[in-house]
């Protein structure tokens, strides 16, 4: 009894600690590892120091976000198997509380014109997330040229092609074993050894695609992808992107770029964008449909395939498959990045801001959620300004439209007199016409015929008889004959 009580007791300090992590942990997988390897050997002593370099070697063996995984096999050390699956879903579940509250505001407020301009400048920030991040896990990872050899292929198929990632990384897993392993030198020294760490990668290429309910899409596909994350969650972005925009249309481009930026700012792993996406397709059991596909398969390659990677991790086949997968992820984020990069960056403002963002992170030690914020304050403020701007130009063009109203009347109201007035100086007056002669000449030739027609039929002929030629007299009538 007194054994089964402090079991308990040790299960519930587990769940309590993995809790307080998953609501506490930003700042990635490097973090949150290094987090947990400060407070657990060096505070609780709850391993030593060989046994957490070799969770941490092993988990990186696996497919999964190294951190979740880290925390599964840590549990699993100290409690064993109900204790890893106590463990891991405490350190889901702040996780999937903050990021389905996240999508309930973005699905009831998405559509506000605030909301979008935030977003919008996001987006840049979102990128250079990656790319440092990208850049920190190559120099954690990439050791020679082949390795960047298989990185360039999958940065070229990524981007071209778009093929299926699952297939790029087992490719790019069978061509580590030709190169760093022992498979055509001498017998491999144990079959399960190499299909361990296949067993993910086959299993993902056959998961049928799903006919059923929106729901069981849902968890099919996050199954899928949740097997497909090597070396880190970021590893998941291309796939999502190419199967929930193009494939299934759940989301746009721009919807999938916040996806990821929810991703990010919230604390533990990044492949909790699957929460967000699952209540902007399906709501709240969407959301929860996604997270159980998206970390299911962390707990099952943890409590089966650790074990044997424990005892087969130094096999150099098991080596060259993981190194030739990680060099996949490299070049798939790689590609991931250029695709997006021409969605989020579409003109000088969210290039400004994807550059400046960039050059933050090379120069310090800035937290993702702190860079989110900054940058949509920054796009806010610049939405803002031009907004007072444009309104403030319309204000002077409505005035000047007024003056010049105003102005156009008052034309009309004096215009004739002016016009008047303006051909009196231009053409000086003549002196009025004194004789009979200058008169007619200045009557319009209609008149003039006129007044001609009137003289003929008025003046008297000289040589009627008996008509007076007294001149200014009216006519004598002629004497009656007699």
């Amino acid at each position: 009894m007194t054994t089964a009580t402090a079991e308990r007791g040790r299960m519930g300090e587990l769940a309590l600690y993995f809790l307080r992590l998953g609501f506490l942990g930003f700042g990635g997988p490097v973090a949150l590892v290094g987090q947990m390897e400060r407070e657990l050997v060096n505070d609780k002593k709850w391993l030593s120091k060989e046994q957490m370099r070799e969770s941490i070697a092993i988990c990186q063996s696996l497919p999964g976000p190294l951190a979740i995984q880290v925390g599964i096999y840590i549990a699993w050390l100290r409690c064993g198997f109900w204790g890893a699956w106590a463990g891991g879903w405490a350190f889901i579940l702040p996780n999937f509380v903050i990021v389905a509250a996240l999508g309930a505001l973005y699905v009831y407020l998405g559509d506000l014109q605030p909301v979008t301009a935030i977003f919008y400048g996001v987006s840049p920030a979102v990128i250079a997330l990656i790319l440092h991040s990208c850049y920190r896990l190559a120099k954690l990872g990439m050791e020679d040229w082949v390795q960047w050899a298989i990185a360039a292929v999958c940065l070229v198929v990524t981007v071209i092609l778009q093929a299926e990632v699952a297939l790029l990384f087992l490719g790019a897993g069978l061509a580590g074993i030709l190169y760093y392993g022992s498979l055509f030198r001498r017998p491999p020294a144990s079959a399960a050894a190499v299909a361990a760490p296949l067993a993910a990668p086959a299993l993902a290429q056959t998961i049928p695609v799903a006919s059923g309910s929106t729901l069981t899409k849902l968890t099919l596909f996050f199954l899928k992808a949740g097997s497909l994350t090597f070396g880190s969650g970021l590893v998941i972005v291309p796939f999502l992107e190419q199967g929930l925009v193009h494939q299934f249309n759940w989301l746009d481009e721009r919807q999938f770029l916040i996806a990821v930026a929810i991703g990010m700012i919230s604390p533990g792993p990044v492949v909790i964008t699957a929460t967000f996406v699952g209540y902007v397709v399906a709501g709240f059991w969407g959301s929860l449909a996604s997270t159980v596909g998206i970390f299911l398969p962390s707990f099952i390659l943890v409590l089966v395939a650790a074990p044997l990677l424990a005892r087969y991790r130094l096999n150099p086949n098991v080596q060259g498959f993981v190194k030739g997968a990680y060099a996949a992820a490299i070049g798939t984020i790689l590609g991931a990045c250029y695709l997006l990069g021409k969605i989020a960056i579409g003109d000088w403002l969210t290039a400004l801001i994807g550059i400046a963002s960039l050059a933050v992170l090379f120069r310090w030690k800035v937290s993702n959620p702190l860079l989110i914020a900054a940058t949509a304050v920054a796009r806010r403020t610049s939405t803002s300004w031009a907004r007072c701007t444009s309104r403030k130009n319309s204000e002077t063009n409505g005035a000047d439209e007024r003056a010049s109203r105003r102005s156009s009347a008052s034309n009309t109201t004096t215009g004739l007199p002016a016009l008047r007035a303006a051909a009196a100086i231009s053409s000086p007056m003549k002196p009025p016409p004194t004789t009979a002669t200058d008169r007619a000449a200045a009557m319009p030739a209609p008149m003039r015929r006129e007044s001609s027609m009137v003289r003929k039929v008025t003046t008297p002929s000289r040589s009627a008889p008996g008509i007076g030629s007294v001149r200014g007299r009216p006519p004598v009538a002629s004497a009656r004959p007699r």
